[in-house]
Formats: C-alpha cells, structure tokens, sequence
C-alpha cells in the first residue's frame, strides 16, 4: 500500500532579479521543509529563482548563466526531500519557462512549459520556447506518482489529461498569476473541472507579492481527484502550506492551512492595493511615503491605504489649500491625520500660485480665465509635493482613480505627479465602496463626511466634478463597458446609455490616452488595467 505523501507548499514572494537572493532562501526553505514538516516534496512558484515576470532580463545572456549556476546551487543542497523549483532555463539560443524536480543533490528532470500566454499582461512567447520535443513529467516520491505542469498549461485539457494518462496521481501546478475581481471563483472551477476529467488530484501554488503593476494574490488551492477543491488559502499573505496526500484515495488533509476568512471583492480588493503599494515601496528602497491630502475621497483612501501598508508614521500628509479651498476640506484632512496619527505638513499655495500669474500676466493679458489657470494650481502642488520628495526622500503617491485617468480629468505635471497610483485600476465608484468597505474592518479611516460630500477638484470657485462629467454611476458604467469588456460605441448605446453621453466619455478617453502613457504605475485589480495590459496608440484614427 502507498504511503502518505506530505507536500509543503511555498507560498512567498520571490522578487524579481534577485537570482542570488531567492537562490539562497530557496535553498534555505527546502532544508526548512524537510527539517520542520518533514516534507517529502517542495513546491516552489513558477519561475521562483528570477521572480517573475522577468520581462527583458531574459535577453541578459549574463542574467540567464546566473540562473543556471544558481539552480546548480541549489540542486546540491537539496537533499533527503524531493523539490520542485520555477526557472528560466536555457538551451542554446532558446529560453524555456521551466521547473525542475531537485533529488539526491542534482537536476532529476526538468519540465517545459506548454502553454505560452500571450494576453493582457503576459507576452511569454517574446520570450520563451515551446520544446518540439515536449513530454509530460511524471516522476515518482514513496511511491506515488506525481506530474507537473505550469500555470497556463492548466487552462488548456491536454497538458493534464495527457500527464494523468502517464500515470500521475497527483499533479503540481506552480504558478505566477496575478490578481483581479472574480479571479478566485474561475480558478476554483477551472480546478474542480480537470479534476473531475481526470480523476486526479491537483496541487495549485500561486506566488504572493507586488511587481509594478502586478500583484499575486497566492490563494493556494488543493483539489482532491473526485473534484472536491478545499478553502482558497489566506490572499496576499507569505505562508508554508502544508498536506497530506493519499495517493490511492487522491485526497488532501491540510496540516498547516490558514484559511481565506474573507474573499469578498471588496475585502481582496483592498489587501491588493495595500500589498502592491507595500512592495513597490519595499522594493525599490523606500520606508516611507508623501501624499497631498485634500479632504476629498481619493486622497483619503490613499492616506488609509499607505497607513495599512507602511505604518502611520511613515507617511506624511500635505494640505496644500488655496483660495478656492473649502474650510471643511481642511478641516476634514486634519481629522483624518488625527485620528489615524498620520503626521501633516500645510503648504497654502497661495503665493506660488500668484507668482505664476504674474509671471504669465503679459502673455495671459485679455485672455478669460479657464483651464490654464486651474491646472496651475494642481502643477503647484506636484512641484511642492516633488520637492519634499527629493529634500526628505520617500516615495510620492499619486491619488488619481481609474475614471479619472480614463477620461482625462487629472492634470499632467500636477496631481499626476508621483511615482505611484495606489488607485489607478479603481474606478471612482469603487473608491467610494472601498472606503465605506474599510470603515467596518477596525478603526474608522475615511471620515463619514468626506464619504458623503460631492467630490469637487476645488479649482474655481463652487467647483464640482459633475460641472465636468456625467454622474460617476453613469460614467463608471459606461467605462466599464468600453475599457473592460471592449464594448464598442453602438453596443454601449444599444445597452441603454445616452447617445451622446457616450460619445462624449468615448471621446474624452481617446484624447486622454497620451496622459496615461505618462502616469504613474498602479496596481492592477481588474480584468483590463491601464499600461502594459491596455496599450493603445495615442496617435490613432480609430473612432469606435
């Protein structure tokens, strides 16, 4: 009779570049399983030792002789367990998405990705080859045996049904998939179903952490071969997960599980935005953050966000009021500050703002006061908030949501400004629920007042933003429709909206586009984000 099979999952971030660094504490964490859990087999994330997604890195010969010397390595320490480790592997003058299985101290074998995405953020065949040559990878620990496949190779039926038909009883899926709404029920039935086809049992690891605009949720499934999928493990967190599998029964008992207590959208929603901005800071060095607090709703949510995600005391707040400020949105930012112990920096930009008048008053002379003179208002503020930046150090984050990135309604060189977009892939709407959202989950952030107050850009005197756009319910509908789903003009109107209500949003985000070429990254949430997965041309004589 076969024997349990206890499998340690490595659910943590591996950052990308850093060969040398994730080659030690993969090694590391295989001797850790072994000696902790006393783990039979390893699981580590697709392309765990140059993090993923490497993007040009692979065209480094000398990137790519490291990862080889470095899964070398790690191949020698692995030893008394059996591991499964993401790589890029080259041969020759290709590049192969692999994972190798790691046994007595050397490479046993090596599987090659099948299935090459090549949509949305993925671009893979840029990059990688599919071997000509492929088989599947079956291999064998105690006795049971176990096949491998990588992430989109599970989309597709014939990588796991043909590794079933080469006797695997259980098959390992490392992944690097990154989040967005509603990903987690797809994924659950993606599971249940090859399961349920093949009789075999599935193992799902996901990598965890923020790349740029990326954010991998983890969520870690296991699905028994009667096509029982267990509880999504706990979302963006860094964790050991760890089971036991009946190969004759192809079941899963969890030993070391932290369940997912709360996958609801807005609960995901936020641990993505808090996780992304987290490690992007991390990432690239910085400890803490600047951010102009408005006492408006965007700016409030970020100030939430970066507290979550860095610690209170390492953001600062700028109130930045004008002639055209409301006392109540300085009174609101200073109860924000307040209650959550965030330090404030008040700079009227008063002054500076007169200053450019004057400078600009010959030239300007006869003209009516418009939009030029409210976006010097908004390019006062990115220049104060750029030079805290550079005297203090930090990172700037910028508090511009989705709907107004997609149509324009932000002002390049000013509150464009920063070096990252917490909200970026939020649409205004949203941003409301997500406020509202995070006021039930411990302390009240978001002041109720500043929930409920008309959103307005304070640019001229009783300012809204609906002087400027429709309603954001009417907006965000029809955003949704033409950026998410791809919905042309006549689908849109043939829906119910408006005729010419369309027209002017399809309008204000084509000439928005060359905007967003400069904005700041955000972390991705939906199903099409801004930047690498929405790339249109700003020059362009398309009108659907």
């Amino acid at each position: 009779m076969t024997q349990n099979l206890r499998i340690a999952m490595a659910q943590f971030d591996f950052p990308v570049g850093d060969v040398a660094g994730n080659a030690a504490r993969i090694a590391e964490m295989i001797t850790f399983a072994r000696d902790e859990y006393a783990a039979d087999l390893v699981l580590f994330p697709e392309l765990a030792l140059s993090g993923y997604p490497p993007e040009d890195l692979l065209l480094r010969p000398a990137f790519l002789r490291a990862c080889e010397t470095a899964m070398i390595g790690i191949a020698a320490q692995a030893r008394g367990i059996v591991a499964v480790v993401g790589w890029p592997q080259a041969a020759g003058s290709v590049v192969y998405n692999a994972a190798s299985v790691l046994r007595d101290g050397a490479i046993e074998t090596t599987y090659r990705k099948r299935e090459l995405p090549n949509y949305a953020v993925f671009d893979e065949r840029r990059y990688f080859d599919v071997d000509p040559d492929r088989e599947d990878c079956v291999f064998e620990v105690n006795g049971a045996r176990i096949g491998l496949v990588i992430c989109e190779d599970l989309w597709f039926p014939e990588p796991a049904a043909s590794t079933v038909a080469a006797g695997a009883q259980l098959v390992l899926v490392p992944n690097a998939s990154p989040y967005e709404h509603d990903k987690h029920a797809e994924r659950d039935a993606l599971l249940a179903q090859r399961a349920s086809e093949t009789g075999a049992a599935f193992a799902y690891l996901n990598v965890v952490g923020g790349q740029d605009a990326l954010v991998f949720d983890g969520a870690s499934v296991v699905a028994d071969g009667d096509g029982n999928v267990h509880p999504a493990a706990l979302a963006f967190e860094e964790q050991w997960l760890v089971v036991d599998f009946d190969p004759e029964l192809r079941r899963f008992a969890p030993l070391q599980w932290t369940v997912d207590g709360d996958e609801s959208r807005d609960a995901l929603a936020w641990r993505a935005v808090v996780r992304g901005t987290r490690d992007y800071c991390r990432k690239n060095g910085f400890d803490r953050v600047w951010l102009g607090l408005s006492g408006g709703i965007d700016s409030a949510l970020v100030l939430a966000i970066a507290a979550d995600a860095l610690g209170a005391e390492n953001v600062t707040a700028v109130r930045m009021p004008s002639r055209y400020t409301a006392e109540m949105s300085n009174d609101l930012a200073r109860e924000q500050c307040d209650a959550m112990g965030v330090a404030m920096v008040t700079l009227p930009i008063e002054k500076p703002f007169q200053g450019y008048l004057e400078a600009l008053g010959q030239v300007f002379a006869g003209q009516p006061v418009d939009v030029a003179e409210e976006n010097l208002q908004s390019r006062v503020r990115g220049a104060l908030m750029m030079a805290l930046s550079n005297k203090f150090g930090g990172l700037l984050l910028t508090t511009g949501n989705k709907s107004e990135y997609a149509v324009g309604y932000a002002t390049i060189y000013g509150d464009m400004c920063g070096g990252y977009a917490p909200l970026k892939d939020l649409y205004k709407t949203e941003v409301f629920a997500l406020a509202r959202w995070r006021n039930t989950v411990g302390d009240r952030v978001v002041p109720q007042a500043v929930i409920d107050r008309p959103p307005s850009a304070e640019l001229r005197e009783n300012q809204l933003d609906r002087d400027s756009l429709p309603p954001y319910d009417v907006l965000d509908a029809i955003l949704q429709r033409h950026v998410d789903q791809e919905q042309s003009r006549a689908e849109i109107v043939a829906a119910g909206f408006d005729a010419a209500t369309v027209d002017r949003v399809l309008r204000l985000v084509r000439i928005g586009e060359w905007k967003r070429h400069q904005a700041a990254p955000g972390p991705k949430v939906s199903r099409r984000a801004f930047g690498r997965e929405r790339r249109y041309p700003v020059s362009s004589g398309w009108r659907e």
